[in-house]
């Protein structure tokens, strides 16, 4: 798609904007769009049938594929996930008011940013919970999702489209359908057109996006996360965090890629915790001290501590104390999710303090960072940069403010 041709796109999402204000009837057409889901639940797994198969034949690997898959059990979900977001209160609400000296009052009020553009891999989730947050948000939003979910995504955004023309709001959901380069380029150029651009997925996307892009973009990054047991932890709760985080589902950008383990107590703890990872299918790359508790695992790599595997590989890495894992996950992670197991409270409140990371966790599973498990509602992404939101990306992240003050004649 030429850029002209993403100019006009845009133009006409933006004509839809005044007809989004209403809180009521943003409310109704999402239940319209989880109603519509349910009601044309065959006609979406039809079109994913088709793209399974040649997902596969392109080289995807397994654990991809279960991203991109849909089943009945998953549409129910996504439906579910448009009616907790309707349901949500509504973000475009003042958030204070003063009153000035001079009598002028001055009203802090959320606004819609306006056109959101989002560039996204695999998920076909995604097209639906980028669809409802930005709606009920007042946005109107233009879709670039991968080619490996292409009939996926048609089929979805084809059913909300359907679901909101009643509310004059068609073009309020729009697929970009050239999944080449050059859309994605186009896309990244249109300032003045797009408000806001959203890259979610590898890190090679959104390495694209954040280097070349001509408007506004908060980076969804990607999740290089760490599990570090300390050595007060409880090793049975330890082994149960680290299973949880690698394997319940190792394509998320939630799950962990490195586990770091105290010295004092990594004689007991990694053979044990390699027995059960292994038993799970992960693969192990271990550092030289790991090795001599893991000794058939394979060699890690210093790029092995950079990568998000987002399968069922894991590295492992023996640290003397709470300071070296801090400077371990501050150096090769990504600022997304970092945990720590400990008993040790004193312990765990200098690793809360002192990783840089947008969701820090003391006793539990890195695999919660989510807006739905954080009571947000579904969510547009994980932002792992620092300014406007940081974190589970929902709601009220794709708000901005605006300044109204009333007054009755004041001059200065």
């Amino acid at each position: 798609m030429t850029r002209e041709e993403l100019i006009k796109v845009c133009k006409a999402a933006r004509l839809t904007l005044p007809r989004l204000i209403s809180a009521g009837a943003r409310v109704k057409m999402l239940e319209a769009i989880a109603d519509a889901i349910a009601a044309k639940k065959d006609e979406i797994l039809a079109a994913n049938a088709v793209d399974i198969p040649l997902a596969r034949q392109s080289g995807i690997s397994e654990v991809m594929i279960d991203r991109l898959r849909l089943t009945p059990e998953r549409l129910d979900d996504i439906a579910g996930a448009v009616r907790e977001v309707a349901a949500l209160p509504d973000p475009l609400t003042p958030v204070s008011e003063t009153t000035r000296p001079n009598g002028l009052r001055i009203v802090r009020q959320r606004v819609p940013f306006g056109v959101i553009a989002m560039i996204y891999e695999s998920r076909p989730n995604v097209t639906v919970d980028a669809a409802a947050i930005c709606l009920m948000s007042g946005n109107a939003v233009i879709l670039r999702g991968g080619r490996e979910a292409f009939n996926s995504n048609m089929a979805l955004v084809g059913v909300i489209s359907e679901a909101i023309a009643p509310f004059g709001t068609r073009d309020a959901v729009n697929l970009i359908t050239d999944t080449d380069r050059e859309s994605v380029d186009a896309l990244l150029s249109l300032r003045g057109y797009v408000d806001l651009l959203i890259p979610r997925g590898g890190a090679g996307l959104i390495r694209k996006v954040v280097d070349n892009a001509k408007v506004p973009v908060i980076e969804t990054g990607t999740g290089n996360c760490h599990v570090y047991v300390h050595s007060s932890a409880d090793l049975d709760m330890a082994q149960k965090i680290i299973i949880n985080a690698k394997t319940s589902r190792p394509s998320v950008c939630n799950a962990a890629e490195t586990l770091l383990c105290d010295r004092d107590i990594a004689p007991v703890f990694l053979p044990a915790a390699a027995r059960a990872l292994r038993e799970c299918g992960v693969e192990l790359r271990v550092c030289p001290e790991s090795m001599k508790y893991i000794p058939d695992a394979t060699p890690a790599t210093e790029e092995d501590y950079y990568t998000e595997f987002l399968d069922h590989v894991l590295a492992v890495k023996v640290v003397s104390d709470v300071y070296e894992a801090v400077g371990h996950i501050n150096k090769y992670g990504t600022m997304h999710s970092e945990a720590i197991v400990a008993g040790d409270a004193g312990a765990a409140e200098i690793f809360m303090s002192e990783v840089d990371a947008s969701s820090v966790y003391h006793n539990a599973s890195t695999r919660f960072t989510d807006g739905g498990v954080f009571g947000m509602g579904a969510e547009i992404g994980i932002s792992t940069q620092k300014l406007h939101v940081r974190g589970p990306f929902a709601l009220e992240g794709l708000t901005t403010m605006q300044y109204r003050v009333y007054g009755y004649g004041q001059v200065r």
